[in-house]
């Protein structure tokens, strides 16, 4: 005997991929379909609506199947509301709690939609009451942070997940995040329209996170990052500890990891360049401290300081020193990470691996990505641990960085010529 529950899909659910995603799953899962009604979208703005009977041989492998579908965006035509237990003590969830997608997600309480706030994935999702029991807010709660007694949403029942749709044409200065990872793209033309991204993202007061690897620097790339910082169209700042020395090794002795990076030569002593810069700046009492002393005059730590640009340097095992800026509890660090991450509106990933898997972990689905880095495994990695919404350019960021920059500036002066 059989069992069923079913299920529905709107919006651009076919050229989005939604609905292909959709059968796959319950086929792949050992389940069977049965579309009841499909309503095609016949324009660029018009929307389809699918609603299909999904079946099982058993209740548990249907819910295992409806969970899936749920994550995708396919959501059952019978809500109910939510279940929610009180967390028995601090840091821990009830049996059988609801993880959370990335995607935008509302919960059902007492018969009404309510919105979830700071949406992340890998999270437990919290319902506040007010003192008359009325619900206030739902909002995400990562494990280590719940509190004995908080309303936490369990099971499967009165949620709803609304995936974003992929644009359904290339115009906009968006138009080139169509996702995945290619070294196909024509080099020019993308890097364009990232600029064009930017400009557009800063003009509407939005900000720009820039999540950078070490090799930025290494690569003769800190100039150019330095001026995007300095001129505005990069707000924040999120990296290791290693970025920030080898950044500021370079503005004391011209070096980046004893390397020159102009001449490519190696000085003498030059190896120990790296842990000098660490001694000096914690002799100063930190970054802000050694720029203030004029001891640091340049560089992308520097803008960081005199621009007023926050920044978040985020530990690890591996660190020299550290720097006293650097963040070596990891919870500390990740929360740090977490609120640029709610903050961003565009966030450019510049080669780093995990500093870009950590970020896109806190980051919301809606949030627009673009991953650099000379190795595709880096953006490959990012859309396989679920953000599906970052858009990959394969290529040296050494070359990267300085071009999107010039591109920037000249597009920012077309702009402002055209308004005179």
């Amino acid at each position: 005997m059989t069992v069923s529950r079913v299920v529905e899909l709107e919006g651009h659910i076919i050229d989005s991929g939604m609905m292909q995603a959709a059968f796959g799953i319950v086929m792949d899962m050992g389940g069977s379909f049965d579309v009841e009604e499909f309503d095609v979208g016949r324009t660029k703005t018009s929307t389809s609506y699918a609603r299909m009977t999904v079946s099982a041989d058993t209740p548990e492998e249907l819910q295992s199947i409806v969970h899936e579908l749920h994550q995708n965006g396919a959501n059952p035509v019978d809500p109910q509301d939510v279940d929610l237990d009180p967390a028995p003590r601090d840091q821990v969830v009830p049996q059988g709690f609801y993880s959370t997608t990335n995607h935008p997600t509302d919960v059902r309480v007492d018969g009404e939609w309510i919105a979830v706030e700071d949406v992340e994935m890998d999270c437990a999702v919290v319902v506040e009451r007010d003192g008359n029991g009325d619900p206030v807010r739902a909002y995400t709660k990562v494990l280590n942070a719940i509190e004995a007694g908080d309303l936490v949403v369990t099971g499967e029942a009165g949620i709803r997940v609304r995936p974003p749709e992929r644009p359904r044409d290339k115009g906009g200065a968006f138009g080139f995040m169509q996702g995945g990872v290619s070294a196909e793209r024509p080099s020019e033309s993308t890097i364009a329209q990232i600029a064009d991204a930017i400009v557009e993202t800063r003009e509407a007061g939005g900000d720009v996170l820039a999540v950078c690897g070490p090799a930025l620097i290494h690569s003769g790339a800190r100039g150019a990052l330095a001026e995007l910082v300095r001129e505005g169209y990069v707000t924040m700042l999120s990296a290791g500890n290693g970025f920030a020395v080898h950044d500021l090794e370079h503005d004391l002795y011209g070096t980046s990891l004893g390397m020159d990076t102009e001449s490519l030569d190696h000085p003498r002593k030059g190896h120990k360049h790296h842990i000098y810069t660490i001694s000096e700046i914690i002799r100063e009492g930190g970054i802000e401290a050694a720029v203030e002393s004029g001891t640091i005059d340049s560089g992308v730590m520097y803008e960081c300081v005199r621009n007023d640009r926050p920044f978040v340097l985020a530990g690890s095992i591996r660190d020299d020193g550290p720097l006293p800026d650097t963040i070596t509890d990891a919870v500390e660090a990740q929360n740090a990470i977490r609120e640029q991450a709610h903050e961003a509106d565009l966030v450019l990933m510049l080669s780093t691996l995990l500093h870009s898997v950590a970020v896109g972990n806190c980051l919301p689905s809606t949030t627009k990505v673009v991953c650099v880095d000379i190795n595709p495994a880096t953006v490959t990695q990012l859309l396989d641990r679920g953000s599906a919404q970052a858009v990959g350019m394969v290529t040296d960021i050494g070359t990267f960085v300085p071009i999107l920059t010039e591109k920037v500036l000249a597009a920012e002066a077309e702009a402002a010529a055209g308004d005179d």
